[in-house]
């Protein structure tokens, strides 16, 4: 898209949007081309700005979500409105559509409606092209290495979703979707993918009318459950975000208002928050990584890896190792655990006032990894004849599972930060760079913690387990 374009289709999604009642958007702020920098349109402010100002204020009117859509209005078997929000139909033979799948409909719906859609200037400004990667080419895939976020692309099955439940409805109600007969199942696959990796990247989800009496914070959430309503925000959605930021977005009955954090230069980019991703979470929902968040990468720990340095370091048979896990609670046992480190929680002006420090193997890995040697100690008593010999097998297995799984990169950590000083990288390929070398420094920081002491402490009995939880600003 040219420049003239670019700046036009911004001048026409500002007009539209200042239009629409109730919205405000302050002169201390203007929408920029950062494509220069691989960050498409961002807000910069152009005035010093002071804390707790009024950035701009989005009706919720003006939010695409199936309240607001008249495609719930012209297929009622598919949506049903009901005290909670909208609620796809129990009787309807689709109710199978989560609230993802229904936005994915309602947006090729307003898509296909072209200047007969209200949102026509605001979904002229949503990119056509992600970097996410789920449209990455084999070979791109494979600069992620040993890394766990090409599991969880999950492009085969949105896909068959598309194809089973979306596909059905569009081809069903030709007139509602003003269909042309030109486009073919294909064109619309790829419309739907589309639409999912926009709705991935920018859509909220809107809590019900419960979830606000236990949740008095805000009315808004950032993770994805498929349950509450989601819509598309015009506006909050321009705004890019790191993990450290300087404003929020504040959720009222009638509108949403962005508010800034702290005093802000002009110059500066006005930065939202989108959660405590690792880079790899951050590159599969949204196309990009960040230096910032490397404090929350982590590195997923298959237990089939902790269980074959089991049986090498004790000499058990696959067979010895089915009796032990058969001992055990199934519905206790993990297959994957996560390493991460201690990494606080944003101050209320958006910054960190402490680095990320890891401190320990996962509670949970290592919990399972201890009931695992006391059915080995019953079983084959002269594997594990006593509890400090437990302790320094426990050790023992952690540092090899570490071993292993850095192995399973074929670049090392300096190698890869060669590649990073490269001039020309594509941008996929350094994207892809950050993640696995953000994984590699957490595996030898673990490699370094374990080899520091051989007596390190084994995780007590009452420990609670460990897991990652949201921040919310």
């Amino acid at each position: 898209m040219s420049g003239q374009d670019f700046d036009q289709r911004t001048e026409n999604f500002l007009t539209w949007f200042k239009s629409l009642p109730g919205a405000t958007f302050s002169d201390s702020i203007q929408i920029q081309d950062l494509r220069g920098r691989g960050a498409g349109r961002g807000i910069v402010a152009v005035k010093d700005i002071e804390p707790d100002t009024t950035l701009f204020t989005i009706p919720r009117l003006g939010i695409i979500n199936a309240e607001t859509s008249n495609l719930s209005k012209e297929l009622p078997s598919i949506f049903s409105q009901g005290d909670d929000g909208v609620d796809i139909d129990e009787e309807s033979e689709n109710s199978s559509l989560d609230s993802w799948s229904s936005l994915i409909l309602i947006m090729i719906y307003e898509h296909l409606r072209g200047p007969a859609s209200p949102w026509q200037p605001y979904l002229s400004v949503l990119p056509t092209e992600f970097e996410t990667p789920m449209f990455w080419s084999e070979r791109e895939l494979d600069e992620l290495q040993a890394s766990a976020t090409r599991s969880k692309i999950g492009k085969a099955s949105a896909e068959e979703m598309f194809r089973t439940q979306l596909l059905p409805i569009i081809r069903g109600n030709p007139g509602v979707f003003l269909l042309s007969p030109t486009l073919t199942d294909e064109d619309l696959v790829n419309m739907a993918h589309r639409m999912g990796s926009t709705i991935m990247a920018y859509a909220f989800d809107l809590e019900n009318d419960d979830d606000k009496e236990d949740d008095a914070s805000d009315g808004w959430v950032e993770d994805r459950d498929g349950k509450s309503m989601m819509g598309m925000v015009p506006m909050a959605d321009i705004l890019n975000a790191d993990a450290e930021f300087n404003a929020h977005v504040n959720h009222e009955e009638e509108t949403l208002t962005v508010t800034a954090l702290r005093p802000i230069k002009a110059g500066e980019e006005i930065l939202n928050y989108y959660g405590p991703h690792p880079n790899s979470e951050l590159l599969r929902r949204y196309g990009y990584v960040t230096s910032k968040h490397t404090r929350y990468d982590v590195v997923e720990i298959p237990w089939e890896i902790v269980e074959n340095a089991l049986a090498q370091h004790l000499g058990l048979s696959k067979d010895a190792l089915n009796k032990v896990r058969a001992k055990l609670d199934d519905d206790e046992f993990e297959d994957v655990f996560v390493l991460e480190r201690e990494s606080g929680e944003p101050s209320s002006d958006g910054t960190f006032s402490t680095p990320a420090v890891l401190i320990g193997m996962p509670e949970d890995l290592q919990r399972q990894l201890k009931s695992f040697l006391k059915v080995v100690s019953k079983l084959e008593p002269n594997s594990v004849p006593d509890k400090r010999k437990r302790d320094e097998i426990h050790h023992a297995i952690l540092a090899q599972t570490i071993q292993t799984l850095q192995a399973r990169y074929p670049t090392g950590i300096t190698e890869d930060e060669l590649l990073l000083r490269a001039d020309g990288l594509p941008p996929r390929r350094r994207s892809a760079i950050v993640v696995r070398l953000g994984e590699k420094r957490l595996l030898d920081e673990a490699r370094n913690m374990l080899s520091s002491s051989s007596d390190m402490d084994i995780t007590p009995d009452d420990a609670g387990p460990s897991k990652r939880t949201k921040t919310s600003v």
